[in-house]
């Protein structure tokens, strides 16, 4: 599967919270039909740095339990209902049936020619009456309001490095139909903008993705350099940037 390129510093942290908050926020009724409730068992797929596992925790309480594979955030939190298991995504280890939910979310855009095979391992995780609970965008799409023009190439170029690896920066719109190829039922599936104004000192993934886009000759240090001084023209701009972003949640369950 293609590696993981966003390197995780203090102001990704603190990005990675950030959209975790705003997505238990968001979510509150698609999480709940999808069994996120007190006492469940959910494991959390490709978490990062476990930022959307603490707040998954604190939604099943202390009878229910978070599986997670990173511990950054963790060791910070009061969470103690979140066990770790390093693995991959299509052969996690975890034992067949035994979640009552499993989530993914913005790692299918990572794992080019792999997404069916993901899904697939995923659905057999839950019990009966289980479900996958898939979150994805639709990077191709995203737009900029009040960004620097020093910045105008920074999405161009992180959507070429991306397509160079074979990952596809749309996979948002197709994932109803790989939940479907894994023999669950979709019972959700619903998209819309996700509207961010940005505080100062976050960086947009491409910034996070910096050394791997290097390596590959998607970028020169030159071009580094002038993103470096636009982003921080941004954190004292009077006028902050908004993102807008497509996200898209699919629900596949298991039958009963």
């Amino acid at each position: 599967m293609s590696e993981y390129t966003l390197a995780l510093s203090e102001a990704e942290l603190g990005r990675y919270q950030m959209m975790a908050r705003q997505a238990v926020a968001r979510e509150a009724s698609q999480l709940a039909a999808a069994g996120v409730v007190a006492g469940a068992t959910v494991a959390d797929i490709g978490c990062g740095p476990a930022a959307m596992s603490i707040e998954l925790a604190r939604l099943v309480g202390p009878s229910g339990q978070a599986l997670a594979a990173a511990a950054i955030l963790i060791q910070r939190s009061e969470a103690r209902n979140v066990s770790l298991h390093e693995a991959g995504a299509t052969a996690t280890g975890l034992e067949p049936g035994s979640v009552d939910v499993v989530m993914l979310r913005h790692v299918l855009a990572h794992n080019g020619g792999h997404e069916q095979a993901i899904v697939d391992h995923l659905a057999t995780l839950i019990r009966p009456g289980g479900s996958v609970y898939l979150v994805d965008g639709d990077q191709s799409a995203a737009r900029f309001l009040d960004i620097d023009p020093d910045l105008d190439d920074l999405m161009t170029r992180y959507l070429e490095f991306h397509r160079r690896r074979g990952n596809d920066p749309a996979i948002g719109l197709r994932l109803a139909r790989l939940l479907a190829a894994a023999g669950l039922e979709v019972t959700s599936f619903e998209g819309a903008y996700n509207i961010l104004t940005a505080p100062p000192g976050m960086r947009p993934p491409a910034w996070a993705a910096r050394d791997a886009m290097l390596a590959d000759g998607i970028v020169d240090d030159d071009v580094l350099h002038r993103w470096e001084t636009a982003l921080a023209r941004h954190d004292s701009a009077p006028v902050r940037l908004t993102v807008f972003a497509p996200g898209f949640i699919a629900i596949g369950r298991r039958s009963a």
